[in-house]
């Protein structure tokens, strides 16, 4: 980012951007009448996200390209409902190398647990092109079905999905409650024969079968519904009341058995090799299929394993989606440019030669960083391969390096001095980022944390044209300036009055209630999102605890590896940083756990120590985790003489073996609740 900002022409093409996409939303999510297809709306998106790619400073929080992957903001026109357990994203794979890439850190998780998986089983599943469903059966009855949402929050479309063959109305030998997950789907031939019959009639034709299906499924006529044969395929469970599942695959067998549409070429696998070999075999026969699928699910059989795995952001760790290979096109890279981000790191972006890619025109890509450049050795000049990976920025894959045609192309190198502020820039030992290192003074730097911050605090009323605003006439130059705001000075601005003034300024003091765990997310430390910042919170209680920690004791925290620790002390011992932390104290904002939400001083597991093992039969190792420290209790990571209990549930690892050798006790999980209850 220059000192100046973006050029006004990209501001307002991204503003008008919105906009339109706005429209199309409204027009399909609320009034039930697309005016453009998926690709086109699709192309909008695209567009929007190369200028944000370009110029980092224009992505808002509130930006269509934020949100949730497979998830759509619910529309007021439907009943809104909260799933009884979030519908997940799923983290993806393309490729045999990335597949095992994820299967390594499957393992390197079991082991960081000290659980030993014995023999890990998988199930491979394909992947529905379609729209993901939640229904839910009560004693046995169909009682209501959801759009996915946003994952959280869905819309009520039962009375459409009432209509739909496939789905049973009721099931025999039920559960007290269970929620069946699903894809519904527009079979290929029926699709076809739709849009022919819409072209007919001078209707609008849908761009796929997603799209057909998106627009049936959330109307509101079920008849319209009731008039177009969508299916379904099952692919598991959410929340459940009276049964469970030791398996995913005898969850799958239970569906099916109970007349739920389940895949019928589901596979139970052993060993990489096969689901390798079964992933590409769903991706030679994916066209002769009559439902569309993208890819090809990968979950860890066994369900007690997912809990103890658990989830990064909205990903489960148990599960991946092989993805097929993406679009790709043959362009010329005109240009490498580079922008500073909010902990001074300088990003390459390619600016491209305009390339038509699956239905969208491509100008900008990502590059990554500055050894993920020279590691593919991409020149200004070169030809080279882009992607649109999975509907993200588009990233540049390769150079095509046999048609340099003995033609010298200079590689493209970071610049001396940070194109925000001009000071000389340095690359740390060992680091993948050349830096700007002024961080009290970069204006890219302090609008990217600044923009960061108050999307983090939720603070209503300060979104990106006012932060720009507030730093450019020296309102605020810092997070911790925003608190300095007067409602008085804020009225001055133009398209600000009394009311609104005061309204910013109330959200600004009812950001400073937030909980200690946010207000970590809050400072943009590298690595440290909101889920880890939350952990690192509950672990140290306040920050005075965490600044006094070293790097060994960081990695106690769940989710935290050596690197990133390190990661986190070096930042936390740097100037900038701490003065942030200093100054935003001395405004109010929250450090430590309140006393509600702090583990018990004192309690009947008062000065004990526990270390935990194995998948327990019922309690999560959080759950554990919390329940002891409710009690007073200290949880470590690892066996010594001064452990006093050692709580081994099933498959445990190598600390059972030294809890024997030193005489720890060894607790199950009665023998837990037993000391927990005094």
């Amino acid at each position: 980012m220059s000192a100046s900002g973006p050029p006004a022409q990209a501001t307002k093409r991204a503003a008008e951007l919105r906009t339109e996409i706005g429209d199309h939303d409204r027009a399909y999510y609320v009034d039930d009448d697309p005016r453009i297809g998926d690709d086109a709306y699709d192309a909008l998106l695209d567009e929007l996200r190369t200028l944000e790619a370009e110029h980092p400073e224009l992505l808002t929080a509130d930006s269509p390209t934020q949100r949730v992957a497979g998830g759509t903001r619910p529309s007021d026109r439907f009943v809104q409902v909260r799933h009884l357990e979030p519908m997940l994203s799923l983290g993806n794979a393309r490729g045999a190398d990335e597949f095992r890439a994820w299967e390594q850190r499957l393992h390197n998780r079991l082991r960081s647990l000290d659980i030993a998986p014995g023999e890990l089983r998988f199930v491979s599943e394909p992947k529905i092109d379609g729209i993901a469903i939640s229904l839910l059966y009560e004693n046995g009855e169909f009682v209501r079905g959801a759009t996915r949402g946003d994952g959280t929050i869905g819309e009520d479309v039962t009375h459409n999905l009432r209509t739909i063959e496939a789905i049973p109305p009721a099931i025999d030998d039920p559960p007290t409650k269970i929620e069946v997950r699903g894809e519904i789907y527009f079979p290929r031939g029926a699709f076809a024969e739709l849009n022919e019959q819409r072209a007919s009639e001078g209707l609008s034709t849908f761009a796929n079968p997603r799209n057909a299906t998106a627009g049936t499924i959330r109307q509101l006529d079920p008849e319209i519904t009731a008039s177009r044969p969508l299916s379904i395929w099952c692919y598991g469970t959410g929340a459940r009341e009276g049964i469970e599942f030791a398996t995913h695959s005898e969850e799958l067998e239970w569906l099916r058995s109970h007349g739920f549409k389940v895949q019928g070429d589901v596979g139970e696998h052993e060993t990489a090799d096969e689901i390798v070999e079964r992933c590409q075999w769903w991706e030679q026969r994916r066209e002769s299929l009559d439902f569309e699928i993208d890819g090809c699910v990968v979950k860890v059989d066994q369900r007690g394993l997912w809990r103890e795995l658990g989830v990064t952001g909205r990903e489960p760790r148990w599960a991946v989606a092989w993805k097929f290979p993406p679009i790709t096109a043959t362009t010329r890279l005109n240009k490498v440019v580079w922008n500073v981000g909010r902990t001074g790191r300088l990003l390459p972006f390619a600016m491209l030669e305009p390339v038509h890619v699956g239905g969208v025109t491509v100008s900008t890509a990502t590059l990554h960083n500055e050894e993920d450049l020279a590691r593919k050795d991409a020149r200004e000049g070169d030809e080279v391969v882009v992607t649109r990976a999975g509907d993200v920025i588009p990233q540049v894959i390769a150079p095509l390096i046999q048609r340099r045609e003995g033609r010298r192309l200079r590689r493209a190198k970071p610049p001396k001095k940070c194109p925000a502020c001009g000071t000389e820039t340095i690359k740390p030992e060992d680091s993948v980022w050349t830096i700007c290192p002024n961080r009290r003074g970069c204006p890219g730097q302090n609008f990217q944390l600044v923009k960061h911050f108050r999307g983090a605090m939720d603070i209503e009323g300060l979104g990106e044209k006012n932060a720009m605003r507030f730093l450019d006439q020296g309102l605020i130059g810092d997070p911790a300036s925003i608190y300095d705001l007067s409602a008085e000075r804020v009225a001055e601005l133009d398209g600000f009055g009394e009311t609104s003034a005061n309204a910013l300024i109330v959200e600004i003091e009812r950001s400073k209630r937030s909980p200690f765990g946010r207000v970590l997310y809050a400072l943009g430390l590298p690595g440290i999102g909101y889920v880890n910042a939350n952990a690192i919170a509950e672990h140290f209680g306040s920050m005075d605890a965490l600044l006094a920690a070293d790097a060994d004791a960081i990695t106690e925290v769940e989710g935290i590896g050596p690197i990133l620790a390190e990661q986190l002390r070096e930042e936390l011992a740097d100037e900038a940083v701490l003065e942030l932390i200093d100054r935003l104290r001395e405004r109010g904002l929250r450090f430590e756990l309140s006393a509600a939400e702090r583990r018990a001083e004192s309690g009947p597991l008062e000065g004990k120590t526990f270390v935990l093992t194995g998948t327990l039969p019922e309690l999560s190792r959080d759950e554990a985790t919390r329940m002891i420290r409710r009690a007073g209790g200290k949880v470590t990571g690892s066996v010594s003489k001064n452990t006093d209990y050692l709580v081994a549930g099933d498959s445990p690892g190598t600390k059972l073996a030294k809890a024997e050798e030193v005489g720890t006790e060894i607790l199950d999980e009665d023998g837990l609740r037993a000391v927990l209850a005094g």
